[in-house]
């Protein structure tokens, strides 16, 4: 079942005007010389002013107007524990691991129906996953690269899956025989990305902070997918998860997998997830049971970050790494979404 815990306050103490970025970077899908699975074990437990600094945020509107926000953190109980790992795993593949186990998508009623029509595309070249009416989340990187925000971020969109092929079939002839979803395109009014992720706040460990809430201008009226506290490995079902995004071998298509995970961290979950580049960004779901009810639900608890390059034992080898949506974060998501910290209290 999903296990119902107290969530912390975060809450908002000033907000700073910056100046406009130059929107220069290049976006780069895979990311090198993270801090890995051994490199985790060792790091302290961040101090709560540590947490203050990395949870504080930039917002970045449609105009190109740029705040800072610094927040404070109430009501959080600090785990002395560290950063443990749970299993050990030393296998060196790439990103599709053996057989590749990926499914596309192509009947158009799986589409545009729930969970798979929760998926969208980012007009950067990413996937990200709707989460109310009007926000969607994603993986930093898709946006910024630590430094600057990238090329095209200026004008961000948002493509939602059409549900609807009246009207256009002139132009989409084969479209719908193809099982190729077509997209209505939305504006971004404004994206929130945590300091965490800026190079000169967290130096090597940005990926743990490597997720961004985008605004969009206009409301959908589609099913979004909920937000939940990412479990352990051990209160998962099969510890298998679950994740739908438009990867770039596979043009134009939807592509849903699922996987165990090998490891996790704090704050990372590895694992074997065959995904290649343009998934980057696709939230990853579990389905439990609700508290005291007969219903299943899948919820949202971790970000696909893509794959990655990790040193363990001065070696480098090869994950596909996923943010897992931990208390801390489930607050912050949630006080961008709502504004407020009372429809947040409980995760």
């Amino acid at each position: 079942t999903w296990h119902l815990k107290k969530i912390p306050q975060i809450v908002s103490e000033r907000t700073f005007s910056l100046d406009s970025p130059k929107f220069e970077a290049k976006t780069k899908l895979e990311l090198n010389s993270v801090c890995g699975i051994e490199c985790q074990r060792k790091l302290p437990v961040p101090s709560l002013s540590d947490l203050k600094d990395l949870l504080s945020y930039e917002t970045i509107f449609e105009n190109g107007t740029r705040t800072l926000t610094e927040v404070n953190v109430l009501g959080l109980v600090l785990d002395p524990a560290g950063n443990t790992t749970t299993r050990r795993s030393s296998r060196k593949k790439r990103q599709i691991y053996g057989t590749d186990s990926r499914f596309s998508i192509y009947d158009k009623r799986f589409m545009t129906n729930f969970p798979f029509n929760t998926a969208v595309k980012i007009s950067t070249g990413c996937s990200g996953i709707l989460i109310s009416p009007k926000h969607v989340l994603t993986a930093a990187h898709c946006l910024h690269n630590g430094k600057d925000y990238v090329k095209g971020s200026k004008r961000l969109r948002v493509g939602l899956m059409k549900t609807k092929s009246r009207g256009d079939g002139r132009k989409r002839k084969g479209a719908k025989r193809n099982g190729i979803p077509s997209f209505q395109w939305t504006r971004v009014k404004s994206t929130h990305i945590p300091k965490g992720w800026f190079k000169g706040v967290s130096g090597d460990i940005a990926l743990d902070y490597d997720y961004a809430v985008l605004e969009l201008k206009r409301p959908h009226k589609r099913k979004y997918m909920e937000l939940g506290i990412s479990p352990t490995i051990k209160m998962m079902p099969g510890s298998m998860i679950h994740f739908s995004g438009f990867d770039n071998d596979r043009s134009g298509q939807l592509v849903y997998r699922f996987c165990s995970i090998s490891d996790e961290s704090n704050d990372l979950f590895y694992q074997y997830c065959d995904a290649e580049p343009g998934s980057t960004g696709s939230g990853v779901y579990l389905r439990l049971k609700e508290p005291n009810k007969k219903k299943w639900k899948r919820k949202i608890i971790a970000v696909y970050s893509g794959h990655q390059w990790v040193d363990i034992n001065g070696e480098q080898q090869d994950y596909n790494v996923a943010v897992r949506i931990t208390p801390l974060k489930y607050a912050q998501i949630c006080f961008w979404i709502h504004g407020n910290d009372e429809s947040c209290t409980q995760g």
